[in-house]
């Protein structure tokens, strides 16, 4: 009996946490969709209303919102809480300090750290203002700050340093990196897996594979630190890259046994670094156990292998995998796609790309910015400049993914440009520019100067040519100045 009601008790407890859960902070943020109109909308709602949360919800809350990269919200959120007496701890000092790095700037995230109470400032916070100076590159601050962390004996881990050697590697001074080794060997550091990776990264960039392979075995001899898949994969990719592919196969069969938990990436990883070691067998063998391992396999998956199939000339294969995908995908992703669509185009097969993209379009999926790029490549480097424009117009009018800008490269301007100039065809240049104009938010003089040359080139004039370069603030070349006279005749 007691059992009984002691069951009843905890099912009635389980069905209030869930009704609570479904109504929780995070949950009515998300309601609309992840866009930030909807955040900022679901969350300005929230916070008008004056509803009480736990201080966990808040928590979790700021855990989505910044994973989603909704940083102005997070921060929103955050402050909006402080200001309701909800207490900051030393953690939540430090993911406040990180949010307005990311929405105000560094400065803001500096000014923040000053006002902070002595107390609120231990390895978190220190921590957290170092961690924004590694990201935004900035060396001199990030290794001042580290050496303060270090006079304050504040107890740091193998994360600062990893930190720090991100930043050489992306600044392109990865032989800086032997002496922070050093220095964490010295301080008594103990090196993570991370750690060991970048380590290997950093002498490969120098050229000096046989210090990666010292690296390797300290590791080995250390004990402490067994390596994972991701340090073979890394270890075959610096062989691959050295042209050493029988050392860079056995380092991918060190790499399979480490992938015991059947890790979709270790897989994917296997594919790519294989397939550069112009391996076609073991690509294939690979792909059969992945797709053992995975029977529902994944859109991202059929993209690695097609490209791979793509990179190692095995059309007919491609093809074969695209079909496989194509009749049992829920999804029809345009990426897929492309990958042949790419193909037929660098073949030369211009009839089964566009017929491939028709496919695409009939099963729902509109062409992308890449695939209007791939079929730009082709027209240009054909010679077929109306329809390399035309393509253009469709990639600008379609954008980037991400919701971003597809602007055209300076050398497809600058190609473009240059044909106009040749043909003297001042109505088809003043057509390109219009639709750069809807990419860009100024026309610089890599657009002005060719264009000026055209209407010189055909004969023709234009009066209003001097307010447009004005209105631009364009500053001509000599020679091209001289031309203007030419061709503003007023």
């Amino acid at each position: 009996m007691a059992f009984m009601q002691q069951f009843r008790k905890t099912k009635s407890v389980t069905k209030r946490g869930n009704k609570y859960l479904e109504e929780a902070l995070y949950k009515r943020l998300f309601k609309e969709g992840s866009s930030e109109v909807s955040v900022r909308q679901q969350l300005n709602q929230f916070l008008k209303s004056k509803k009480r949360v736990y201080k966990w919800e808040v928590g979790h809350s700021l855990k989505i919102l910044r994973h989603r990269n909704r940083f102005y919200p997070a921060l929103k959120l955050s402050e909006a809480m402080a200001e309701r007496g909800m207490n900051k701890t030393v953690s939540d000092h430090a993911i406040h300090l990180d949010l307005i790095a990311k929405a105000r700037g560094i400065a803001a995230a500096e000014a923040y750290f000053v006002d902070l109470p002595e107390t609120s400032k231990n390895h978190l916070t220190y921590g957290a203002l170092f961690n924004c100076y590694c990201k935004e590159l900035m060396t001199e601050k990030a290794e001042a700050l580290l050496e303060k962390m270090n006079e304050l004996k504040l107890g740091l881990t193998s994360m600062p340093y990893n930190s720090l050697m991100t930043l050489y590697t992306k600044t392109g001074q990865p032989e800086k990196i032997p002496a922070i080794i050093q220095e964490m060997k010295a301080c008594d550091i103990m090196p993570d897996s991370y750690t060991y990776n970048v380590w290997m990264r950093a002498l490969a960039a120098v050229g000096d594979i046989s210090g990666v392979e010292r690296v390797i075995d300290e590791m080995k001899r250390d004990g402490r630190i067994v390596g994972d898949w991701t340090t073979y994969s890394n270890l075959a990719s610096i062989y691959v890259d050295a042209g050493l592919f029988e050392k860079a196969e056995s380092a991918l069969k060190e790499l399979e046994k480490r992938n015991a938990c059947r890790d979709l990436s270790a897989f994917q990883f296997l594919i790519t670094l294989y397939g550069r070691t112009g391996n076609l067998l073991e690509v294939y063998r690979v792909w059969r156990s992945l797709r053992l391992a995975f029977p529902k396999t994944a859109n991202i998956s059929y993209l690695n292998m097609i490209q791979v199939l793509v990179n190692l000339k095995d059309i007919p294969g491609a093809e074969k995998c695209f079909r496989e995908w194509e009749s049992g995908c829920s999804t029809y992703d345009i990426r897929v796609a492309n990958v042949l669509i790419g193909a037929y185009a660098k073949a030369g097969l211009l009839e089964k790309a566009e017929e491939l993209k028709e496919r695409a379009r009939r099963r729902g999926t509109k062409p992308n910015a890449k695939t209007w790029e791939i079929f730009l490549d082709y027209y240009l480097k054909n010679g077929e400049i109306k329809s390399a424009v035309d393509c253009v117009d469709n990639a600008v009018s379609t954008g980037r993914g991400d919701g971003g800008k597809w602007i055209p490269s300076p050398d497809i301007i600058r190609h473009l440009m240059l044909q106009f100039e040749q043909n003297k065809d001042v109505e088809s240049a003043e057509g390109f520019v219009e639709i750069v104009k809807k990419a860009v938010d100024e026309i610089g003089v890599e657009i002005f100067e060719p264009l000026i040359r055209t209407y010189a080139a055909s004969g023709k004039t234009s009066p209003i040519m001097r307010r447009r370069l004005k209105m631009e603030n364009v500053e001509l070349s000599e020679e091209c100045k001289k031309l203007l006279d030419v061709v503003c005749v007023e």
